[in-house]
């Protein structure tokens, strides 16, 4: 049995760690609220954005559809994968990783953009290509930021180094249910059908040069409502494991000071014993 002085050092312990734990939440909850708010200011042009490209796409001429939707066939599969750069975040990031590793990709023929360090490093030791590192982007991201790598994927595209660019990310439903999710954004293959497919779109200026100048834009905002999408997540997900650890931690204190209850009762019955062994012996 554990003695009193190593039972009143682990309560302060698991004590203290329990303070620590209680602030991370605290912290979390402050972050989650502006996260949230953010991303439910994104979320209707991020939902819509693919709906309308698909639709306009499906309303085009044969020409305008099959430049966006077939790519390089021996080009690359780029991923953005969106993790965190911390942890504690119970399964967030690896949920993310195991997501990706269970798609069928060919390591060998995918480039991983990874933002966030944890997505990043699970990822290399899957025997994926990290392609380029992003991580200090998930700390405060902009608008600007999903711009420069939409960019960057667009003209990789268009130039057949990559055949199809996707984004694996977590979709924030509410505190405690958040969904990995993989999306396809190009090519844009699934196209919308509400029964006027026939029926073609016209453009002004050319059909190319309207859509040059709209799927950068289309590439960007979902890349940007991925990034909201998941800190919300990284941040519900890390309020949720840190509550829990909290709890834990409560639970484990209380357990100890039964135990150093229990033993302080224990060494006082055995001091009163060997007092009065000692008294009847000199008797």
């Amino acid at each position: 049995m554990a003695s009193t002085r190593d039972i009143k050092r682990r309560k302060a312990s698991v004590t203290s760690t329990g303070q620590i734990t209680k602030a991370m939440k605290l912290v979390s909850t402050v972050k989650l609220q502006k996260a949230k708010s953010r991303a439910e200011e994104a979320k209707p042009y991020f939902s819509n954005l693919y709906q309308t490209i698909t639709s306009m796409l499906a309303r085009s001429d044969q020409d305008v559809k099959e430049k966006y939707r077939s790519g390089n066939p021996e080009g690359k599969t780029a991923v953005i994968v969106i993790t965190s750069n911390r942890g504690l975040a119970g399964g967030y990031n690896q949920n993310v990783i195991k997501l990706v590793t269970e798609a069928k990709l060919d390591p060998k023929n995918t480039w991983i953009y990874a933002l966030g360090r944890k997505g990043a490093e699970g990822l290399a030791k899957k025997g994926f290509e990290i392609k380029k590192d992003l991580s200090d982007v998930i700390n405060a991201p902009l608008y600007s930021d999903a711009m420069a790598i939409s960019k960057e994927l667009m003209a990789s595209y268009e130039a057949g180094e990559i055949k199809e660019i996707k984004v694996a990310f977590t979709i924030f439903r509410n505190t405690v249910s958040h969904i990995p999710t993989m999306l396809r954004l190009l090519p844009t293959d699934e196209f919308v059908d509400d029964g006027d497919v026939d029926l073609l779109m016209n453009f002004e200026p050319s059909p190319d040069e309207a859509l040059a100048r709209i799927m950068p834009k289309y590439v960007t905002g979902e890349i940007f409502g991925a990034i909201m999408e998941s800190v919300a997540s990284e941040n519900g997900a890390r309020m949720q494991a840190m509550d829990n650890a909290t709890n834990n931690a409560e639970e484990m204190v209380s357990k100890l000071e039964l135990a150093y209850n229990r033993a302080r009762q224990g060494a006082i019955t055995q001091e009163l014993t060997e007092i009065i062994a000692g008294a009847n012996a000199i008797n």
